[in-house]
């Protein structure tokens, strides 16, 4: 186990029995235990989980990504940056190929941060070509402090990031937490409403399988 959590890259974490669930406060956590099930890992189902900085996301996805792994998934974790960059350092085409089929591998790729940095097209193609890889093939796990409608501006002018956002599981279900904001210290910016609120949606309406709003 301790070569495979090497191998895996998640880090030092936090468990989920130590989580404060009353921090953030509109963080579902029923929602986030169905996560701990791994349901979607038998789907290849993708999850995102959109949130403002500081609210646990990266603690959460280490958590799903150690429940993987105990239950003898196979599992990568990484940061949009360390991706990325891994990528696009590489020379000649069949280093290119070798390396995204190590990303394509994983029953589990967790992909951290993504929206706190800019990137080129040239990132946005390799990413897409990573995601296109795995799709309905592996789950993948993103986290993210913009919401999906804005990846564009972390991707500018490229097309591909688009047809990725509209990328849907078809007939197979997902789940989408839709959260009505209401203002914080943390984000003071967040327009007032209720709380958010969980339901089941078909593929039509989940973007990449399934979208989990964790929000101050």
């Amino acid at each position: 186990m301790e070569r495979r959590l090497k191998e895996a890259r998640i880090g030092r974490f936090k468990p989920l029995c130590d989580f404060d669930w009353s921090w953030p406060w509109r963080c579902d956590r029923a929602a986030v235990e169905a996560l701990m099930g791994l349901a979607f890992l038998k789907e290849a189902d993708n999850v995102v989980l959109v949130g403002p900085n500081g609210v646990g996301k990266s603690t959460l996805a280490q958590n799903i990504a150690h429940q993987a792994l105990i239950e003898d998934h196979t599992v990568l974790f990484t940061s949009t940056g360390q991706l990325l960059g891994d990528l696009c350092t590489l020379d000649g085409d069949a280093a290119l190929r070798r390396r995204l089929r190590r990303f394509a591998g994983p029953e589990l790729l967790v992909i951290d941060e993504v929206g706190y940095l800019s990137y080129s097209n040239r990132h946005a193609d390799l990413m897409f070509e990573m995601v296109s890889r795995r799709y309905q093939v592996r789950s993948t796990l993103m986290t993210t402090n913009r919401p999906l409608a804005e990846w564009c501006e972390v991707f500018p002018n490229a097309a591909c990031v688009v047809s990725l956002l509209e990328r849907r599981r078809g007939d197979q279900g997902g789940w989408c937490i839709t959260p009505r904001s209401s203002p914080s210290k943390a984000n003071p910016r967040l327009p007032p409403g209720e709380p958010h609120s969980a339901r089941h949606v078909n593929g039509n309406d989940a973007v990449c399988g399934g979208s989990f709003a964790v929000d101050a």
